[in-house]
């Protein structure tokens, strides 16, 4: 069942966070103040904070003279830094992951929000594909960042193949899972093929994949063929192998879903930082950042948040990732949900967006 609003799950389960922030040990009260309002101010605006704005923000009373004294102790204890000949202040990655691990507050989902997340889940009609791109489309509008969703490579029984011509030698092969899930894959076709043949092919696949995972049909079909039991000519043979051979040995692969890529170089203007978020995304497409993905959601019970290259799938400052398994009722993981943004992303707000909507994809995808 989806939650309505009203019916709210558990808050988020984050390593190390709970919602009543603690003070990070080696932190006085009066230095934690001053971090946190930088850190808040930085997601806010991304401008540095200087000593005045302080003294009129903190609700301690204390002097600029003060609180450049325990900015430069922060700064020190590479917490902040100056970008420039300011006497304003960023924080480090350091910082924002002290502030993550101690000093963040964050509430629950507004109720309007949850409803725009079962309104972008809801399957009536739709595919499972069209039903994961839509949430990763709605986690990168709710999180002004990229929204990730990935379903993990499936290996289900099959419920129907189809060929499909797309014209100067090449078929469209269509794969529905007993899920649900759709994966479609483009094959070469010999010259000359009549459309019959891929008719054919797809005929004679589901007339044996009742029941049958794509690793046991794949057997089944070359068994017959070895046998010569296949009553098929040797053209739609031809595109009943490639057909079957394109999901390659390792089984239908997973699907992840990317939405929201722009955000990220709205406010980027130089050309080498351009080139890195490219590179990013580029890696983002790979078998084998997609299962250290889900590694790196399985290595925890909710939300997880890297800043900067801790996840160590990207290597690269200056961007954040908040993710998080979404399990099935079983408890087993199904796929992960997550967000990917500058380190200025609101982390309050996307924790438990991200927590929230891992939590209604489980129940999908279970």
């Amino acid at each position: 069942m989806i939650d309505r609003p009203g019916h709210s799950p558990p808050g988020p389960t984050v390593p190390g966070l709970s919602q009543r922030p603690t003070l990070p040990p080696n932190l006085d009260p009066r230095a934690a103040a001053i971090l946190r309002e930088i850190v808040e101010q930085y997601v806010e605006t991304g401008d540095p904070v200087g000593s005045r704005t302080l003294s009129r923000r903190l609700p301690l009373p204390l002097s600029p003279a003060t609180i450049r004294n325990v900015m430069a102790d922060l700064t020190e204890a590479g917490l902040l830094f100056a970008p420039h000949t300011s006497a304003g202040r960023l924080p480090t990655e350091k910082g924002l992951r002290l502030f993550v691990d101690g000093l963040l507050q964050f509430g629950t989902v507004p109720d309007e929000e949850r409803e725009t997340i079962v309104r972008a889940l809801e399957a009536r009609g739709r595919s499972l594909q069209d039903t994961l791109a839509d949430a990763s489309a709605m986690l990168s509008g709710l999180s002004s960042a990229a929204g990730l969703v990935l379903a993990p490579k499936s290996d289900g029984q099959i419920k129907h193949i189809e060929f499909v011509a797309l014209g100067s030698g090449r078929a469209l092969v269509i794969l529905v899972g007993a899920d649900g899930q759709v994966e479609n894959r483009v094959i070469e076709t010999p010259p000359g093929l009549p459309p019959s043949a891929l008719v054919e092919a797809g005929n004679y696949l589901n007339a044996r994949s009742a029941g049958l995972s794509l690793a046991g049909l794949r057997e089944r079909v070359a068994e017959e063929m070895t046998a010569n039991r296949t009553e098929l000519d040797q053209l739609t043979a031809g595109v009943v192998e490639s057909g079957l051979a394109t999901w390659g040995a390792e089984g239908r692969g997973g699907s992840l879903f990317i939405r929201g890529q722009g955000k990220l170089l709205s406010d980027v203007t130089e050309i080498e930082r351009i080139a890195t978020i490219q590179m990013l995304f580029d890696r983002l497409e790979t078998q084998d950042t997609m299962l250290r993905l889900l590694d790196l959601a399985e290595g925890s019970d909710g939300v997880r948040i890297f800043i900067g290259a801790e996840s160590g799938l990207f290597g690269m400052s200056g961007m954040s990732m908040v993710v998080a398994p979404a399990r099935n009722e079983a408890n087993r993981i199904v796929g992960a949900i997550g967000v990917i943004g500058p380190t200025r992303i609101n982390y309050g707000r996307i924790i438990p967006v991200v927590d929230y909507t891992a939590r209604v994809i489980g129940r999908l995808l279970g």
